[in-house]
């Protein structure tokens, strides 16, 4: 049947059912082709994202070469069920890891394709590179599978146009059994609601159900599409809220640009930063707007360039450039770019910083600091100057070079005259100061302006004297100078001077120069008060050189004694055994060969040299106290010892290097004696001979020669060496004072200067540069001051003792108990402190008393002093002897041990050891405690 024959009802049907097709048509394929490209659309942005995810956790394995890290990290990907396989490909374009592990390399590409997302056949793939700032280090590969995505998108819309169909169906058959009303209400209603959401854009709009069945299903249908397309609507329209929230709140201006540079979004700190409304710019050229105009050329090419050549080269970098306000002001800003990109088209995002402040706040800095440099620099240079007026001049010549100045000096204040003189004018000022009548030396009354107000300690500043009616200023106004600063040069609160600083312009003096000149004034001040000091103080200075001098030789002479004193006790305790076993081998072995009795005589005589050496070395500063008594001296006999004795030293030695040095003796027959210590007369000649060949060295000739001169015999050793000039024979005495670099100590002349002080003789140099030195030591010929001591006398023999030695020194202890028992006494030893009161102890308990008791002075923990009191405590009659290398030192200075009998010197004399046992037990009457 055709169509024209067909009922009303059945054309209606198929008119409706065509109308409804055609509009359900329409419809699904509107939401299914939407709801497709927002399905791609999201699938891509997802992808994008865990690319970027993937990308950034690489960059340290792909930068360290760490293919472990790159595949823990791809394995990852497990959980993302469409990631079918995945590549990080490393910068030279090989692949680095992949994902799944088992997948051959060759299913992947040879080599990233360029950046970006792409849809091939059922697959998604995308490239994304790995970067590291603005440096590539590789490219990630990433492939999803889609096809399952498509087959659930597949089966929705057969879904709907089954849906869709079978509503149709219902509906030709519902409008068959209705009235026209019915069946076209719902049609119309639908057509109606997707009008009304095709033209005002509002998903919020619902289609009005009329009636039930398929159409009122598809009602409900069709309400549902819209439902889900309002909701991905509102999720957008939160999204750009938040955004836009964020540039509407962000204190950087955001200018977002295409690549034209047409603006197209600007935010409300950009409104306010530039002075443009945002519907003034907008579709505008930036160029025209922010860029001042000298700049917009290069602007244009440079937005160009970027155009064609892509955006790497300024993402990641700030610039700062000049940016331009509405009102035509320019100020200085900090931009920095951001490149946003999707598939249709790029825009620039500038993030703009005004930066004046901080431009400002680092040129104030740097002033600042150029400021405390020059302050600096006049201060070192000031500083290096002792007269006011060379002072003067470096700080007016500094500040009219630095600061500057058109006009600067330096006035003296006479408080008695209440005037001023000038004490220097700048180089640069003279000009004006002849004009002003105030040259060097001129006088300005003090006026009630700034002036008497400075001089009273305060800084004055006027920043504009035209036509001021005070006498001083107008004087500088009447050369031309509108603004000064007068700055007061204070000592210990009272002012002494004025610092003048005056410029042509007014106001031209700021708040830091003006700070600047006051700290520069204090400065000045107090190195002008330093040098008036330094002149007051240097004819003091000259007047109390020589005594200062002396002090300061005493002075070093005693340090290097008290250096000296803390060696001396180590040397004693191992030179004692020695001189014990020494003389008990002399007195107690009758049969030594002459050779070797005449050996161990010179080894004692050795021993007795190196005690007093030691001696002197810990107290050459200190006078001859009164137990170093001087014994009568033969100078003349003493020449021929020392001769041999530094034979090797004078000619064999010299010989070597093929110099020949000669000896000369010019002794005076009958020379008288002269008292004085032998052995140390004898060192120091020893002494000045190795100066005198030290001073030869290219050779020459030493001459010792003694002579009398009426109450006085001179000791003079003469060479005819290099010579000294004035300066080091000034110094030559001095301790550690050498001029033979690393091979000489100072020490030489000092003790031979600490010899002459104990033996009451006097030290005179004579020198000249090329001529060689004479040193004279002048002995009196008189008698000693001190007691004379006669040879000990050999001791009475004393019976058998019971005696405990207390030393921390084992060589000491044997050769003291070897000696002692040699005599017959009875000998126990402790090696300290402690050991000895513990073994004094147990045989007081034990009734088995000592007769005596030998302790060392210096020994760790417990000394000598507490090892005595503790055994005067037990027994206070038994005798006590110390031995100590400070011996003659402890009775010199009154320092002796309460609890100590007596006290005997290291290295220990047996003879003097027997005298204090037998002088001990005598006086004690008895050998037990």
């Amino acid at each position: 049947m055709s169509v024209k024959r067909n009922p009303i009802q059945r054309r209606l049907v198929n008119l409706v059912l065509l109308i409804s097709g055609a509009v359900l048509l329409l419809a699904c394929t509107t939401i299914l082709t939407y709801e497709f490209l927002t399905s791609r659309q999201t699938t891509v942005e997802q992808a994008s994202t865990l690319g970027k995810i993937i990308a950034t956790n690489s960059t340290a394995a792909l930068a360290f070469d760490n293919p472990t890290d790159a595949n823990e990290i791809l394995s990852a990907l497990k959980a993302e069920r469409l990631v079918v396989g995945a590549g990080l490909y490393n910068k030279e374009g090989k692949l680095f890891s992949h994902y799944p592990s088992d997948v051959p390399e060759g299913e992947f590409p040879v080599r990233p394709e360029d950046d970006g997302y792409r849809f091939e056949a059922s697959n998604l793939v995308g490239i994304q590179p790995v970067t590291l700032g603005q440096k590539r280090l590789g490219t990630l590969y990433l492939k999803w599978d889609l096809k399952a995505v498509y087959g659930r998108f597949l089966f929705y819309g057969a879904s709907i146009v089954v849906i869709m169909t079978g509503c149709l169906l219902a509906a030709a058959y519902m409008l068959s059994k209705t009235l026209r009303r019915q069946i076209s209400e719902p049609i119309l209603e639908l057509a109606e609601t997707a009008k009304a959401v095709s033209d005002r854009q509002d998903y919020s709009v619902r289609a009005r159900k009329v009636g039930q069945g398929e159409l009122g299903f598809l009602t409900d249908v069709f309400n549902q599409m819209l439902a889900r397309i309002q909701e991905q609507n509102m999720a957008m329209k939160e999204s750009e809220q938040r955004v836009r929230a964020v540039l509407n709140s962000a204190m950087t201006a955001v200018v977002v640009i295409e690549r034209s540079g047409r603006i197209i979004d600007w935010n409300p700190r950009a409104e306010t930063m530039f002075g443009w409304t945002s519907s003034e710019v907008i579709g505008q050229h930036l160029a025209e707007k922010i860029v001042p105009v000298r700049f917009r050329e290069e602007h244009r090419a440079r937005l160009a360039h970027l155009s064609k050549e892509g955006d790497a080269s300024v993402q990641n970098r700030v610039y700062e450039l000049p940016g331009l306000r509405r009102d035509g002001t320019e100020f200085p800003v900090e931009l920095s770019i951001g490149v946003m990109q999707n598939e249709r088209v790029a825009t620039f995002c500038w993030f703009i910083t005004d930066i004046t402040e901080r431009k400002q706040s680092e040129t104030k800095l740097q002033t600042q600091l150029s400021r405390m440099e020059l302050l600096d620099r006049i201060t070192r240079a000031i500083a290096e100057r002792q007269d006011l007026r060379s002072i003067f001049q470096v700080v007016i010549g500094s500040l009219e070079e630095n600061l500057p100045l058109d006009f600067g000096c330096i006035c003296l204040y006479d408080p008695t005259t209440e005037t001023l003189t000038v004490a220097n004018v700048g180089s640069r000022s003279e000009g004006l100061a002849s004009r002003l009548s105030m040259l060097d030396d001129a006088r300005v009354p003090i006026d009630r302006n700034g002036l008497s107000s400075c001089v009273r300690g305060h800084l004055i500043y006027e920043p504009d004297i035209q036509g001021s009616a005070f006498p001083f200023p107008k004087r500088l106004a009447s050369v031309g100078l509108r603004s000064f600063v007068a700055a007061p040069l204070p000592v210990q609160d009272k002012v002494f001077g004025v610092l003048l600083a005056a410029r042509q312009a007014a106001h031209s003096f700021t708040s830091p120069d003006c700070e600047f000149i006051r700290h520069l004034s204090e400065h000045v001040a107090l190195a002008a008060h330093q040098a008036n000091l330094y002149n007051s103080l240097q004819i003091a200075y000259d007047d109390l050189r020589q005594t200062q001098q002396a002090v300061m030789q005493q002075e070093r002479l005693r340090a290097l004694g008290q250096m000296a004193s803390g060696i001396a006790h180590d040397i004693n305790n191992a030179i004692s055994p020695i001189a014990l076993y020494t003389e008990t081998l002399l007195e107690k072995e009758p049969n030594l060969s002459e050779r070797a009795r005449s050996y161990l005589q010179v080894t004692q005589h050795a021993i007795e040299d190196v005690a007093q050496t030691i001696t002197r070395m810990r107290e050459f500063y200190r006078q001859r106290e009164a137990q170093l008594t001087l014994a009568p001296v033969q100078l003349n006999g003493l020449v021929p010892q020392v001769k041999d004795l530094t034979h090797a030293r004078w000619s064999d030695m010299p010989q070597q290097r093929g110099i020949v040095v000669q000896m000369r003796a010019e002794l005076t027959p009958g020379l008288p004696e002269t008292m004085g210590i032998e052995n140390e007369i004898r060192e120091a000649l020893v002494n000045l001979i190795f100066n005198a060949v030290d001073a030869m060295p290219e050779g020459g000739t030493i001459t010792v020669r003694t002579v009398q001169s009426g109450p006085f015999v001179h000791l003079e050793v003469s060479d005819t060496g290099t010579g000294m000039d004035e300066d080091t024979r000034r110094r030559c005495l001095e301790p550690f004072f050498t001029t033979k670099g690393e091979r000489g100590t100072g020490l030489g002349l000092a003790m031979v200067y600490g010899m002459a002080q104990r033996n009451n003789a006097e030290v005179q140099i004579e020198s000249e540069l090329g001529k060689g030195t004479t040193v004279r030591l002048v002995f009196p010929v008189s008698a000693p001051t001190g007691r004379k001591l006669d040879p000990a006398s050999s001791a009475a023999p004393v019976d058998a003792l019971r005696i405990l030695i207390v030393d921390d020194d084992p060589l000491l202890i044997r050769a003291l108990r070897d000696t002692l028992e040699d005599d017959g006494h009875s000998v126990i030893a402790a090696p300290g402190g402690q050991e000895g009161i513990d073994a004094f102890e147990k045989a007081h308990r034990n009734r088995e008393p000592f007769s005596l008791v030998i302790t060392d002075l210096g020994m760790p923990h417990v000394d000598g002093r507490k090892v005595s009191a503790a055994i005067k405590a037990l027994s206070p009659r038994t005798p006590v002897i110390l031995f100590t290398g400070w011996g003659q030192r402890l009775i010199a200075e009154r320092d002796l041990p309460e609890h100590v009998d007596r006290v005997l010197n290291k290295p220990p004399k047996l003879q003097d050891l027997r005298v204090a046992l037998a002088e001990l037990t005598a006086r004690n009457g008895s050998r037990n405690s």
